[in-house]
């Protein structure tokens, strides 16, 4: 009989951003922003995989949330 491998299921970000779910918006957003060197789309996309990955609440829909913003920022500087 064969056994499956067990799935790793840990999230590796590219960029280590000091991003924590406990810090104040302002200062999640500055230092995402400052780790992805001002690239608004970079640094929403970090954060959205972070969102995706997540199986704790409260970071899933901070991060999400911090996504969308800089998503939308994105957006109007397109």
């Amino acid at each position: 009989m064969s056994r499956k491998k067990a799935v790793k299921r840990w999230y590796h970000p590219g960029v280590e951003t000091g991003w924590q779910k406990d810090l104040d918006i302002k200062t999640r957003r500055e230092l995402a922003l400052r780790a992805h060197k001002g690239d608004l789309l970079a640094t929403a996309r970090s954060l959205m995989a972070l969102s995706n990955v997540s199986t704790d609440p409260s970071t899933k829909a901070k991060s999400g949330a911090d996504a969308r913003y800089f998503y939308n920022e994105h957006r109007k500087t397109g």
